[in-house]
């Protein structure tokens, strides 16, 4: 119970930042940011373990919430582009 809470949070702040650094005005409400940075989060995460691996039996990659919030940002990128905001 507690990681569903702690992923909500921090995909809540992953969201926020990733809205404030996308340009142009982005309107989505809680769940949807939320959406947002857990999505971005998951994206960020696959390009991350792509470039490198983290190193045995870590808790976390290094460059995790800051590939989390690009992740968002492309995820912003692209429901923008198709036409989703």
């Amino acid at each position: 119970m507690l990681h569903i809470i702690w992923s909500v949070i921090v995909g809540f702040i992953v969201g926020l930042l990733a809205r404030f650094f996308y340009p142009g005005a982005i309107h989505l409400g809680f769940i949807m940011t939320v959406l947002l940075g857990i999505g971005g989060s998951i994206v960020g995460g696959l390009i991350g373990s792509l470039i490198s691996r983290p190193a045995a039996g870590a808790p976390f990659h290094p460059a995790g919430i800051l590939m989390s919030i690009v992740g968002a940002v492309i995820l912003l990128f692209c429901a923008k582009q198709l036409g989703y905001l």
